[in-house]
């Protein structure tokens, strides 16, 4: 089974970064994408908004300065998360960051 994303588009929510137990570094933040996108002989407006989890101090190193608007292109896998409430979110786990602005 295969799992893997590229996403690009401009950070919509600033990070914000957590501790595990364990010592590891969690960073999260969002991302916003907008395009157009052709499906068969028609143009679709792509819309998403996508939270991205960060593990570990390069990563950390990578992403503390983001700011919203910050164009960026991430690469990883998604993965199923729940909110304080239980609802479900599909996350970004970013394996590979590119700033792009």
């Amino acid at each position: 089974m295969f799992n893997q994303v590229v996403l690009s588009g401009l950070i919509c929510k600033a990070p914000k970064f957590s501790e595990s137990p364990a010592g590891v570094v969690h960073g999260q933040f969002s991302i916003e994408h907008k395009s157009i996108q052709q499906e068969s002989e028609f143009s679709r407006n792509a819309y998403i908004r996508i939270h991205v989890v960060t593990c570990g101090k390069e990563q950390q190193q990578l992403i503390k300065n983001f700011i919203v608007g910050d164009a960026v292109q991430v690469s990883g896998f998604l993965n199923r998360h729940e909110s304080n409430k239980g609802t479900p979110i599909i996350a970004l786990h970013a394996q590979q960051i590119e700033i792009l602005n």
